[in-house]
């Protein structure tokens, strides 16, 4: 939670007390830049133990609740008919309010399942925007990905609370266009990844459920992150300010037929599921669970992390837990966009996404600038970030490069693992990268993979600008910094 001082300045709470740590370290700039060398300006490919901060991302990074913890230790390791299965199935229904569960070794396990049922070659599936594992399942199976986005969703500089919204015009048309029965599902992303992190409300959720049912056209929704979008909600949307998160969700599950999820997001841990209401949904995706993931008590999990899950998913409801990723996002970004770095705003869930576009202006595109961001960041403060933007898309099938709609550099804020203090030194390192942004140029691709890229693909610097910028950082803070 935030509280305001008697200053008037608003600061993150955090509503727990740290018992175990890891020990982390800050290799000297010198180091990082061999590192980032040798990781070819991918921060994928970086190791751990050259890392200070690692806020490459949020899924699988979060802390651990000791009820968590402590449930691992009563794991019931049957392969059918696990006990601990039956607890997330309890809490599932008692959160969600669906009756039919189907556990997943992670979130993209789950769009594995439902691009094999739901997608059929020549249909489109609209969604509010793509996810890039989201867009490989689907296509993949021979569909057509339609981001349905409003027109406020690509302004990073905004005051738009709702930037996840799906423009229900652009439905209606899409259905109109390719027929309902080529309509394979709506999707929903619950704060949406590649635009910053922004939720949609309520309101356009009923909007969207009343036209999908209109012309029989199921509702899914990826709920990664839902108890994040619940709070902004709660926080953001008329009406709601009442509510508890619970009840919120519950609502936005009422107005779907389907939820999938990555676990290591809102739960806190790794492992993800299905659920819905619907017997023959269900039973059709269970036929291929075991095919591809596991028997229908375990699914690709390891019973200790069902056992975490049935604990995450009950905790994922409490406001304290819902918004302490959030309000360290907005403390962050509110921190950067005092010193003039440009970010995406209003604050989002996940992350504090810096744009690119802005603040590299000078490069293009196909120069890659949140790439070349990502890189920098990382060498002058040894902060692991993530690149969002062109490099993330895929060639289409003629071969041709895409750009991105947004150039993002992601550092997320995983719950309940860095302090104020982190994301002080993350503001100061950034804001003086901004001051000397001339120095970074360009990336070049020198291995480039034929699907998601942005994994394992390899890059060098043009006009070898990092060691430009290593020497300026080394002038103002000295070699061991």
């Amino acid at each position: 939670m935030s509280v305001r001082l008697s200053n008037g300045i608003e600061i993150p709470i955090e509503m727990h007390k740290v018992r175990i740590v890891q020990k982390t370290t800050l290799p000297p700039v010198r180091e990082r830049l061999r590192a980032i060398e040798g990781a070819g300006y991918n921060t994928f490919l970086l190791r751990t133990r050259d890392l200070f901060l690692d806020m490459l991302t949020d899924s699988g990074t979060n802390a651990m609740s000791d009820n968590q913890l402590a449930a691992m230790m009563v794991a019931d390791d049957a392969y059918a008919g696990s006990e601990s299965f039956y607890k997330l199935e309890a809490a599932v229904q008692d959160v969600f309010g669906m009756k039919y569960l189907l556990p997943t070794h992670q979130g993209r396990a789950a769009e594995h399942l439902l691009a094999k049922v739901f997608v059929k070659p020549g249909d489109v599936v609209p969604m509010n925007y793509h996810f890039t594992t989201t867009r490989a399942h689907f296509e993949l199976a021979g569909g057509k990905v339609l981001e349905l986005f409003t027109d406020e969703a690509l302004n990073a500089d905004s005051t738009c609370l709702f930037k996840g919204n799906l423009d229900l015009d652009k439905f209606s048309a899409t259905i109109e266009k390719y027929g309902a029965g080529k309509v394979s599902f709506i999707r929903m992303e619950c704060t949406t990844n590649l635009l910053g992190g922004q939720p949609f409300s309520m309101e356009n959720l009923r909007g969207v459920r009343k036209i999908a049912t209109a012309h029989g056209i199921p509702v899914v929704i990826d709920g990664s992150l839902v108890s994040e979008n619940a709070y902004f909600i709660k926080q953001r949307e008329d009406g709601y300010q009442d509510k508890s998160i619970l009840e919120i969700m519950q609502e936005m599950m009422s107005l779907a037929d389907i939820c999938y999820l990555s676990g290591r997001k809102s739960c806190s841990v790794r492992g993800g599921f299905i659920s819905t209401n619907n017997a023959e949904y269900y039973h059709t995706l269970r036929n291929w669970l075991p095919v591809y993931e596991g028997f229908a008590t375990y699914g690709g999990m390891s019973t200790k992390e069902i056992e975490a899950m049935a604990v995450g998913v009950r905790e994922m409801t409490e406001l304290d837990v819902a918004g302490s990723s959030a309000d360290g996002v907005k403390y962050f970004v509110t921190r950067l966009k005092e010193e003039g770095v440009p970010v995406v705003t209003p604050p989002g869930g996940l992350a504090c996404h810096v744009d690119a576009k802005r603040f590299l202006p000078h490069i293009g595109s196909f120069g890659y600038p949140a790439g070349a961001l990502s890189a920098a960041i990382y060498l002058v403060s040894g902060i692991r970030s993530m690149e969002r933007g062109t490099i993330s898309m895929d060639r289409d099938e003629h071969g041709k490069e895409l750009a991105s709609d947004l150039e993002l550099s992601r550092l997320a804020v995983p719950r309940r693992v860095y302090t104020m203090s982190h994301f002080e030194y993350a503001t100061d390192r950034i804001a003086w990268l901004y001051k000397h942004r001339e120095l970074v140029k360009g990336l070049k691709f020198v291995e480039e993979p034929p699907v998601l890229r942005f994994f394992f693909g390899r890059l060098e610097p043009l006009e070898r600008w990092s060691e430009c910028l290593a020497q300026a950082f080394e002038k103002d803070f000295g070699p061991c910094a």
